[in-house]
């Protein structure tokens, strides 16, 4: 039988074999690891406000325990007992040594002599150190390629569509889905700034702008050219969210596709034109096509609406913008017109008074503010634009006489024509703003063809015949489309843009006219002039059409950053006198220390 002293030499000769399982190391020994060292003394504890990152000057070096140093089991017991700190467990990658320890001492730091602790220095640590309880950390190690390099994790690369989402700086823009947001994070734990956006808010002033805010900041003759002396609330060097570069003016498009759908229905039913044999069915292909197209462009701005309300806002405070309101509604107007007669012959007079109302209660709005003589007068905001607020008078005329309706056709068909020979005489002395128009928006003057062609139009549906009244209107409706026509220089050198879409409706709506026309007094001179002013229509929408499809989805620059509604409430001082008063407060603040050096030097005491 083994007495007890063969037990305790056999134990020891079992602990000499084991296996070198944990080496001692200094933290600098491990390439790429990051960690400051901290001295201090046995009793030094750890401030309150220590931060808990990497980095920190609070962590200290990092020591990896080799228990073949140790053959005392008791005292790598006490080395273990020793960290009573803060623990961070790392997951170390394989290696042939096997298993690694690695302790972070946040408190204590370690007398070490040639790689050894110093047994008495433990010792008075579990003698007079009361043990704490631990923390404990997980954090993965930085991927490492066969050459030992670092590799560059994958979730610390930034997604540009997921920081566009997270962009705090287009949340005042925002109606009640920003709301929501930030309910919804402060629910999970994730308060927001509420101070800054308050901030942002105020400065920005999306609530309300006066005009004279929109003419100080922008300039042109559409109003959308910010000055050299102002700032955007939005970034200007990065693209916007979709919906924020969508504007009021896409509307257009559904206006040059609906019109295209009337003019092969006249000219499909009409006995001028019945000689070029046009099949009804051409009506019906165009119609859906308008019908698409408007549901698309609609439900995009419907999504503005409801994201964006507050860009929505800014669109209808802008003086030249707000004309563009109208153009969803005689886009409507205009489906209704050209609706295939295989479908409905005749509508029903409830969907003329759904259509004008809306139509009515923009004019009380923008026809008071022309007439009040305040600072949206129209010698003020007088612009070829404003002719859309014009055409929706004569649209809704044309389309209530074709109902068989009477008064109210002749009521919108009054209020037309006297504002129009208003605004037609403010526009053709000179434009408000003594700019001449640029190259990219000279399709809007044939905006003025296409009030006086579809007045025309009108008033033969509500007389019944294309009389002396019709005519009048047509021929002035024509002479300015020949006027603009003949100038070369308005269809060439320059780029394409949403604006183009203005050349569509006043076009077919003179090709249109010039058909009905042709059936009252009917030679080959006004066949010849229909068929040739039909044709311009139908290539220039459909010219239109595709490069809108190419910008859009091939190019991708169909819809720019939008100027007009970033605008700040407050007027920004001219770069020029901010540099020059920053540069005077720096150089009073060099003037301040100096002085404050000079008087300190002279209340030191003199040498004796």
């Amino acid at each position: 039988m083994e007495t007890i002293e063969d037990l305790a030499s056999n134990k020891q000769v079992s602990l000499e074999e084991l296996p070198s399982l944990f080496k001692y190391a200094a933290s600098k020994a491990i390439d790429g690891f990051d960690d400051v060292e901290v001295t201090g003394s046995v009793n030094h504890q750890c401030q309150p406000t220590c931060p808990t990152s990497f980095g920190s000057p609070d962590f200290t070096t990092v020591k990896v325990i080799d228990s073949a140093t140790y053959p005392n089991q008791a005292a790598a017991s006490q080395i273990n007992d020793f960290h009573h700190g803060n623990t961070i467990s790392i997951s170390m990658p394989s290696s042939p040594l096997g298993r690694k320890k690695v302790i972070f001492t946040d408190e204590v730091a370690l007398n070490v002599n040639n790689g050894i602790p110093d047994p008495h220095a433990v010792s008075m640590v579990s003698n007079h150190v009361k043990p704490k309880q631990s923390k404990s950390y997980s954090q993965p190690m930085p991927n490492m390629d066969a050459d030992g390099k670092f590799i560059e994790s994958t979730l610390l690369q930034k997604n540009p569509r997921i920081d566009r989402l997270k962009d705090k700086r287009f949340d005042s823009f925002k109606t009640w889905s920003g709301k929501l947001e930030r309910q919804i994070s402060n629910l999970r734990g994730k308060p927001q700034d509420t101070e800054q956006e308050a901030h942002t808010l105020r400065s920005s002033g999306i609530d309300h702008l006066p005009v004279d805010r929109y003419f100080a900041a922008l300039e042109g003759p559409e109003l959308d050219t910010l000055r050299a002396s102002e700032e955007l609330v939005l970034p200007e060097d990065k693209q916007w969210p979709f919906l924020l570069r969508y504007p009021i003016s896409a509307f257009g498009i559904c206006l040059g596709t609906s019109s295209q759908a009337i003019l092969w229905k006249t000219i499909a039913t009409s006995t001028s034109t019945n000689f070029l044999h046009i099949n009804i069915d051409v009506n019906f292909v165009l119609w859906c096509i308008s019908v698409v197209l408007t549901i698309v462009v609609t439900f995009i701005y419907s999504l503005k609406v409801i994201l964006y309300f507050e860009a929505i806002k800014r669109e209808y405070y802008h003086p030249i913008r707000i004309n563009f309101f109208f153009a969803p509604w005689i886009a409507f107007l205009f489906l209704a017109l050209g609706v295939p007669p295989s479908l409905v012959k005749y509508l029903h007079t409830s969907f003329w008074y759904i259509l004008m109302t809306p139509i009515f209660c923009l004019e009380l709005k923008i026809y008071g503010q022309w007439m009040s003589g305040g600072r949206r007068r129209l010698s003020k905001v007088a612009n070829p634009s404003n002719h859309l607020s014009i055409v929706g008078n004569f649209v809704g005329a044309l389309l209530g006489a074709s109902m068989g309706l009477k008064e109210g056709p002749i009521f919108f068909f009054a209020v037309g024509l006297a504002h129009y020979i208003v605004l037609f005489v403010t526009l053709y002395q000179r434009l408000p703003t003594n700019e001449t128009l640029p190259k990219e928006l000279h399709p809007v003057f044939f905006l003025f063809v296409a009030a006086p062609s579809v007045a025309s139009m009108a008033w033969a549906r509500i007389q019944g015949t294309f009389d002396y009244g019709s005519r009048i209107c047509y021929f002035i409706a024509l002479f300015l489309y020949f006027s603009l026509a003949v100038r070369v220089n308005f269809f060439r050198g320059f780029k394409f843009s949403l604006g183009w879409w203005a050349y569509t409706f006043p076009m077919t709506g003179a090709a249109i006219a010039t058909i009905r026309y042709s059936n009252e007094v009917k030679n080959p001179v006004t066949q010849s002039l229909a068929v040739v002013l039909s044709a311009i229509s139908t290539l220039t929408v459909t010219s239109l059409l595709v490069s809108t499809i190419i910008h859009a989805f091939v190019l991708r620059d169909l819809f720019p950053n939008d100027i007009a509604i970033a605008i700040s409430r407050r007027k920004i001082k001219d770069k020029k006198h901010v540099h020059l008063r920053s540069a005077c407060s720096d150089t009073k603040a060099m003037d301040d220390s100096k002085v404050d050096k000079l008087s300190l030097i002279t209340k030191l005491p003199l040498p004796n």
